[in-house]
């Protein structure tokens, strides 16, 4: 929106030229949506808490000792996507459709969580995971078939292979039902490590800031003809998006620290999944978020093993899965979990962004 307003105002005074920077424009979405938060929390949350009147919150699967964060109002995404929707209508380029892409997959993604989480408070019963899955392989095919039917300048069904330069692989129709699985996929992922207070909202701002940096380097062509990755025209606007997703995931998480205030719920869980899910896609970083995201695959891996271990043998594999309940069962306290989980999803980005250069 500013980009549109103040960028032809440089005719009259050269300082509107700053506008044009992507690196500008990214800092100051990020200090937005950071804002934004800050401001809408506190009166969200006194709402929620209205809305919940006192409901319960807590999943029936986990530790008992969970059940001491009775009443603690759910829905506190709706703070994310504010945040983040907003900041970046507020400074990306909107002439640019792989934004439009992916706010409308994360804004999409948000409804069906909202209606999920707020059934469950009036009915204590969600949408059925049938309903869920459905509505988002619906969303996510319908955009990227929009992508494929109608390419942008400079799209392309390539998938680029990590460590190993050179080595590409032309999907074709197969990309459409392949990056459906990577953004549901990760949708879901973050949405199972939505268990402690701070756990998923932690490695989005590490996420965020991973493709950041991916996004700016495929759409600029000298930065990728330098690192030969793939150069999409266009997703460098992205690096605007992942600038307000960092500052809205620390503006939630000011409020979701532990002990937290509020729980994101489904309807921030699944955005944040899809956010980064189709960051991975459009960016065509596909097969580098297991690593960027590797505490979501981690976590829904174990989920996964657990049920198949079970249902094969009768025997449980963990004390109790996702993951971070498994420690927690251990004895770990949940800010030891928190933190470490944190630590590790650092590492995995670095070691993601190394391969931007080895290959």
């Amino acid at each position: 929106m500013l980009y549109d307003l103040l960028v032809p105002l440089v005719a009259y005074w050269g300082a509107f030229n700053v506008f044009r920077y992507i690196t500008f424009r990214t800092a100051m979405a990020t200090v937005t949506a950071l804002m934004i938060s800050f401001l809408l929390g506190p009166w969200l949350i006194g709402r929620l808490r209205m809305l919940q009147q006192g409901g319960e919150t807590i999943r029936e699967d986990t530790p008992e000792r969970h059940r001491t964060k009775a009443g603690t109002p759910t829905m506190g995404g709706l703070i994310i996507l504010t945040a983040l929707v907003g900041s970046t209508l507020l400074w990306a380029n909107l002439r640019t459709r792989y934004v439009w892409v992916v706010l409308l997959a994360v804004t999409g993604l948000g409804v069906i969580g909202f209606l999920d989480d707020y059934r469950k408070l009036r009915t204590r019963r969600g949408i059925s995971a049938a309903q869920k899955l459905g509505a988002q392989v619906a969303l996510i095919g319908g955009l990227m078939a929009w992508l494929y039917l109608l390419p942008p300048d400079g799209f392309s069904t390539v998938l680029a292979i990590p460590f190993f330069k050179g080595w590409l692989v032309t999907l074709g129709w197969i990309w459409i039902p392949f990056t459906i699985l990577v953004v549901a996929g990760a949708s879901n992922a973050v949405n199972l490590t939505d268990g402690l207070d701070g756990l998923a909202i932690g490695p989005i701002v590490t996420a965020g800031g991973a493709f950041a940096i991916i996004a700016y380097l495929t759409g600029n062509f000298r930065a990728s003809e330098y690192l030969r990755i793939i150069n999409v025209k266009g997703t460098g606007e992205l690096t605007i998006f992942c600038g307000a997703l960092v500052g809205a995931a620390l503006g939630f998480l000011w409020f979701n620290s532990y002990p937290a205030q509020v729980f994101m719920g489904d309807v921030g869980s699944l955005a944040l999944g899809g956010a980064i899910g189709t960051l991975a896609v459009l960016t065509k970083a596909e097969l580098l978020l297991p690593l960027i995201g590797g505490i979501y695959v981690v976590e829904a891996g174990s989920v996964i093993i657990q049920v198949a271990a079970f249902k094969l043998t009768g025997r449980r594999v963990f004390r109790m899965a996702p993951l971070h309940h498994h420690y927690e069962m251990k004895g770990w306290s949940e800010p030891k979990i928190i933190v470490r989980f944190w630590i590790l999803s650092f590492m995995l980005a670095l070691l993601a962004l190394t391969t931007l250069k080895l290959r």
